[in-house]
């Protein structure tokens, strides 16, 4: 295929995106406002974490198919891959959307087509892209083509999702998404499905909204097992053994750019009719104070005055570097508010972006009196808790139940899991 792409957006999804053309030969400029990381980018050098993608990008800037720059350059395809992010009061901020559409406006030409891959409220391209892109003068849908095509990859994996996933595109009319799946096919081994724009829209707040629906419905089940003498974790994997019956994890709360945002997309679209998704917004939103809560019961019970936390991981997920809306800010800010003192620690987070972050584990275990497991990296997995020195009181509370429960006993550690009152 013959065509350059020009990518608004490096991040978590911009980035791969482009470096996955511009390896399977086409022509591929990638804009960000972030000059740091551009200049970054420009250099071989990451700004994100992500498996293979350093690998991937030197090659793709060492073929001359990738180029970036903090402006756009005339193009044959446009993909707009930048954040949807939600404000303080849980409606959306889509000025980002709104930018980018407005930055291309200049460098468009017959012929060409637009697709937004960001996670967005259904009618976007309708109701927010169109209206801008019509200032072209070029005529929608028969000189100037666009559609919605939402990314569907987790970190971690996004190369291997990129390519294996089932993809779903929306045009405003049938040219439009056949361009658009056309374009696609050139590294998607997956079915690519279409439909129109709002549909596809739509499609991924669904998608991640019963995420969220399910997860918070753990999270119940976590606190009513903690009342009858249950392990939610292996109730909850016995009840899956039934053929229909999918029930996701609890958790200290839901993070991320997508499960934690989108919902409330259709809050603020439909708020009268999103009664059910409300709610579970608001359970999984209030398990980071339910998890705090948790800390001071120990504290209070085993008599323990002015007692210190260690948390133990600030990504969203487990093994990789991003802390967008990650529930375990929201317990920092917690315990704060309770002035509980604390440290925090994250083998992924290079650098220190809290005031009590630290780059070393050792630090942050030293007289701690309760080790707080938040993230289920594979390094706490494999912490041996003989060598964890300088710790004041030897409590671990593992929300994420990913430690191994008697190794830790072994070592005399009391040992909580969230939603287990079975074993304690």
């Amino acid at each position: 295929m013959d065509k350059k792409i020009c990518i608004m957006g490096l991040g978590y999804i911009g980035l791969p995106t482009a470096v996955m053309f511009a390896n399977h030969g086409l022509k591929v400029h990638g804009v960000d406002i972030n000059e740091k990381a551009v200049n970054l980018i420009r250099n071989k050098h990451l700004h994100i974490e992500e498996n293979g993608l350093l690998e991937r990008l030197t090659k793709a800037i060492d073929d001359g198919n990738f180029t970036v720059s903090t402006k756009p350059e005339v193009a044959d395809v446009y993909i707009i891959a930048v954040p949807s992010p939600i404000k303080e009061d849980k409606t959306i901020n889509i000025d980002y959307v709104r930018s980018a559409t407005k930055a291309i406006v200049p460098f468009l030409q017959e012929g060409n087509l637009v697709i937004l891959e960001s996670t967005v409220p259904p009618r976007t391209v309708e109701d927010v892209m169109l209206p801008i892109l019509k200032e072209t003068g070029l005529e929608i849908g028969k000189e100037l083509f666009v559609s919605h095509s939402p990314e569907r990859v987790i970190p971690g994996r996004v190369f291997e999702e990129l390519v294996n996933n089932d993809r779903i595109v929306g045009g405003i009319n049938d040219k439009s998404s056949h361009l658009t799946k056309e374009l696609y096919e050139v590294f998607v081994k997956g079915t690519i499905h279409l439909t129109d724009a709002t549909t596809a829209e739509m499609v991924k707040v669904i998608e991640n909204t019963y995420r969220d629906v399910n997860i918070a419905f753990a999270n119940e089940l976590a606190k009513i097992s903690e009342n009858i003498g249950v392990n939610v974790w292996e109730a909850i994997k016995l009840a899956n053994y039934h053929p229909r019956v999918n029930i996701h994890l609890p958790g200290p709360g839901v993070g991320g750019h997508c499960i934690a945002v989108d919902p409330w997309f259709l809050v603020e679209l439909q708020p009268d009719l999103a009664k059910m998704i409300h709610l579970a917004r608001t359970i999984n939103d209030g398990m980071p104070s339910y998890t705090v809560n948790k800390v001071q019961g120990i504290f209070k019970k085993n008599g323990i005055n002015n007692g210190r936390v260690a948390v133990l991981g600030l990504a969203f997920k487990g093994n990789i570097d991003d802390m967008r809306e990650s529930p375990s800010i929201d317990v920092i800010h917690r315990l704060e508010e309770l002035g509980i003192d604390y440290t925090a620690f994250d083998p992924h987070i290079k650098e220190n972006q809290l005031e009590r972050q630290t780059q070393d584990l050792s630090e942050a275990v030293n007289n701690a009196d309760l080790l707080l497991v938040l993230t289920d990296h594979n390094y706490f997995k494999e912490l041996v808790p003989e060598e964890i020195d300088g710790i004041r009181s030897k409590f671990v509370l593992d929300t994420k139940n990913c430690l191994d429960r008697s190794k830790w006993e072994k070592a005399g550690f009391k040992f909580l899991t969230l939603g287990d009152s079975k074993n304690f």
